[in-house]
């Protein structure tokens, strides 16, 4: 483990993303699980994150939330790994493009789904995604054109993006559409992702 690195997670969170991602760039990192409620509440982790929510890490003296923004933060402070365009790359902006729009759109239509709420057509223009059809066909578009997000190159925007879409499709919230089966069968079982996944299964509190 590192002193360099410190990752705030629960297994039942966003900080699954993560994980996969910390385990793809190979870095040295130490753990601190976080139960929901007081401890994420409590002062010193708020100092950490004033939201009081995981996923979060602290590099360097550096502290980063928003599981979208620490895959991209460690895609570059880990350059090694491979897990970024570089900056003059044409695939830097596809790159981007699609990680963002996962944490942005896809997320929310996602999650109004989950909840059962559904935008009504006259308001769709102010909701930032339209409908919940455009968003997964814009998603479907995109896995269709490469076998990775950003490329023939698997990237940190294929963490997050690929996350996105293998719970929706667990959940329910995300249709099984081929293309987006493919995709996920293309990314979803890495050594990397089976590794994070059996380190925060094994985190889970037991069933009763």
């Amino acid at each position: 483990m590192s002193d360099d690195l410190i990752f705030y997670t629960n297994p039942m969170s966003r900080g699954r993303i993560v994980r996969w991602m910390l385990e793809e760039t190979g870095c040295a990192y130490e753990a601190k699980v976080l139960g929901y409620g007081p401890e994420m509440k409590d002062p010193s982790y708020l100092s950490v994150n004033p939201m009081g929510k995981v996923p979060a890490i602290l590099h360097k003296g550096t502290t980063v939330t928003e599981a979208s923004a620490i895959c991209a933060y460690l895609a570059d402070a880990f350059p090694e790994a491979n897990l970024a365009p570089p900056a003059n790359d044409a695939r830097r902006g596809t790159y981007y493009r699609w990680m963002f729009f996962a944490a942005g759109p896809v997320e929310a239509a996602l999650s109004n789904k989950a909840f059962g709420f559904e935008v009504p057509p006259e308001r769709r223009g102010t909701i930032g995604y339209g409908s919940i059809e455009d968003v997964v066909n814009a998603l479907e578009h995109a896995v269709s054109q490469s076998e990775y997000i950003a490329g023939d190159r698997f990237t940190a925007a294929d963490v997050y993006v690929g996350s996105q879409i293998g719970w929706g499709m667990m959940f329910g919230t995300l249709d099984k559409r081929p293309a987006l089966e493919a995709y996920w069968s293309r990314i979803g079982f890495r050594p990397a992702a089976l590794r994070a996944r059996e380190i925060d299964d094994a985190l889970l509190p037991p069933k009763t």
